[in-house]
């Protein structure tokens, strides 16, 4: 999995009940795009992730 900064990231809820969660971001800390990344959620705090099954990456092109 490849990212870079100012892609959006979408987390599957993992019931049917549960949101998705939608985040941005923020640094690339793998070699060459590739995992951890730091990300900031919508509801304003930023984790580190590994992406699993259920994450899903918007690629952002430049302008």
């Amino acid at each position: 999995m490849h990212a870079a900064q100012g892609d959006r990231v979408v987390i599957r809820g993992k019931t049917v009940e549960a949101p998705d969660r939608h985040g941005e971001i923020v640094e690339v800390r793998g070699l060459d795009g590739e995992p951890p990344y730091l990300v900031r959620f919508s509801e304003g705090h930023e984790s580190i992730l590994f992406p699993g099954t259920d994450f899903m990456i918007e690629h952002i092109e430049p302008r």
